[in-house]
């Protein structure tokens, strides 16, 4: 990857590649008076809370009213966030980032080394129960895995403050990747004195104190987030946006209806109409390669229905869904196919060969898994009984009667079960359904991202599939110096296992207003920021 090579660089060599970034306006452009972007939510944000959010759309809100280490440009490389730049140490465990000097909260406080430091305790402290504590893992912090399982503590990890303006982090794998997993919103600081001030309601609006670009002026739970421009942002002299507003709409076809009226300046495109927009908005209707995969996750563990503990019922179920009528019949959008995890744009990530993918037809894979069916034991005359579980969305829906259909043929009856976002999270959490519909969006460009999200030791993996083979590959992964033949061998085993199945790989489908400009155009983890973005006069 073109960053890799500058992990050896000097500091002053690294400063130079990552040079700050805000919104570019061409010259000769005309601004528009009025400077607000109002963009689409499917679901109501579950939590404002950089350590307690899991969800992509949260991400995107906490992305603007906090700032990390580093953020990306529209082409995914980094550049500076509260960081300048960093150093690396010989050995490549040691980084030692130098902190901006002019990061303030928006309560006017400065943001120091220590605000991270106690961020990232607090995420690893088993005390904040949060989903993500497991990132700290991943990302190899000394001591985490003893700090999260409460055998030390949070002091104890690998991060300090040298002062103010430095700080230091200490990994025991050197990892290429690491600088590219500190735009995840998780390692984002917070600002103690408010969090212990105000406890579980210091991110309401009005009391949450960010150091993003923009501050928290409304959230109306399920309906609408209101931010607006924080002047006191070190770079708040080059933000045009003053204005970010997040509509929650449910239905994707009423949220498009909006779009078209004027309320909305980017929705979803939903399935199967991007063909009719892109040609009656040829400027608007965009679709570009979106780090995602879609999939059915399977509850093979102790709460999960006995069937499903069977390989050859999960083999016959993931062979059984014709994914080109879902995406070519369906979607409509540009997405792919997915018989693997991780998404097919990923950097350097080549999926390996699998007999089920590549040496049968649908046909053939449609009377395999009647064959796996019957020896399990069902069939036509003894059909398996499972429910599917999926979010409010008339996409989802439509998807999952089309899978329930394919089902059917070879002797398996779905019932379909609808809950809105925050009860379906709940309920897979907890282990509760025997299907579920799910999405994950990589943390950062690497196979891992996703790869690692199957192991046992995974905050995510809520199917409760464990394989020692498969977390053995994937710890030897952390410290091989080519991992990406041990991506190939963990979605081998993935495809041998089948403890999911795999649907799509994503496209990001959207309608996007022509007088938008900043959004990124050659990022596929599609990371925008509304500090970079501006509206053109008509």
């Amino acid at each position: 990857m073109k960053f890799r090579e500058t992990m050896t660089a000097s500091a002053l060599a690294l400063g130079l590649a990552l040079q700050a970034q805000a919104a570019d306006v061409p010259e000769g452009v005309t601004l528009a008076d009025e400077q607000t972007y109002t963009f689409w939510l499917l679901d109501a944000i579950k939590s404002m809370d950089p350590q307690i959010n899991t969800d992509v759309e949260g991400s995107d809100v906490l992305r603007n009213l906090f700032e990390g280490l580093y953020n990306e440009d529209g082409n995914g490389e980094l550049v500076p966030g509260v960081a300048l730049d960093h150093e690396v140490s010989e050995d490549g465990k040691t980084y030692t980032f130098n902190l901006r000097d002019d990061a303030k909260w928006s309560n006017g406080e400065p943001v120091t080394a220590n605000d991270f430091v106690y961020a990232w305790r607090r995420l690893a402290d088993p005390a904040t129960a949060s989903e993500y504590a497991w990132y700290m893992e991943l990302m190899q912090v000394e001591n985490a895995p003893e700090v999260i399982a409460g055998d030390k503590s949070p002091e104890e990890l690998g991060i300090r403050a040298v002062d103010d303006h430095t700080l230091e982090v200490k990994i025991t794998t050197p990892l290429p990747y690491f600088p590219q997993m500190l735009v995840h919103g998780s390692t984002f600081p917070v600002p103690q004195a408010v969090v212990e001030e105000h406890g579980d309601d210091w991110t309401d609006a009005g009391t949450l104190v960010g150091n993003g670009a923009y501050t928290l002026v409304e959230h109306q739970l399920g309906e609408r987030v209101v931010m607006e421009k924080n002047d006191t942002y070190w770079d708040a002299d080059n933000v045009v946006m003053e204005k970010i507003t997040a509509l929650t709409i449910n239905d994707v076809n009423q949220a498009l209806t909006r779009y078209l009226a004027g309320e909305l300046d980017r929705v979803d495109i939903p399935a199967g109409q991007y063909p009719r927009l892109k040609e009656e908005y040829p400027e608007q209707a965009v679709s570009t390669p979106y780090n995602c995969s879609y999939i059915y996750m399977l509850n093979v563990g102790e709460k999960g229905p006995e069937a499903l503990k069977n390989v050859n019922v999960r083999k016959a179920l993931a062979y059984a869904i014709d994914r080109d009528i879902i995406v070519d019949r369906i979607l409509q959008g540009g997405q792919k196919p997915s018989y693997n995890w991780t998404h097919w744009a990923i950097a350097d990530f080549e999926r390996p060969e699998l007999d089920w993918a590549d040496n049968m037809d649908q046909a053939q894979r449609v009377e395999k898994a009647k064959e796996l069916l019957a020896e399990a034991g069902y069939g036509p005359d003894n059909p398996l009984d499972l429910t599917l579980q999926y979010n409010t969305s008339e996409d989802h829906k439509k998807i999952a009667i089309a899978a329930s259909q394919m089902l059917k043929q070879i002797g398996v009856n779905l019932t379909l079960d609808n809950y809105e976002w925050k009860v379906h999270t709940d309920r897979m959490q907890n282990q509760d359904f025997d299907m579920a519909r799910y999405a994950w969006c990589g943390d950062y460009n690497e196979a891992s991202t996703y790869l690692d999200l199957m192991t046992s030791y995974s905050g995510h993996n809520n199917g409760e599939f464990y394989n020692d083979a498969y977390d053995k590959v994937m710890k030897d992964s952390k410290t091989a110096e080519d991992p990406q033949p041990l991506y190939k061998e963990a979605e081998s085993i993935l495809a041998e296992e089948m403890p999911i199945i795999p649907i799509y790989h994503y496209a990001n489908v959207d309608m996007i207003a022509e007088d938008i400009e900043g959004l990124p155009e050659n990022n596929v983890n599609n990371t925008w920021y509304g500090k970079d973005l501006y509206r053109t006069a008509e």
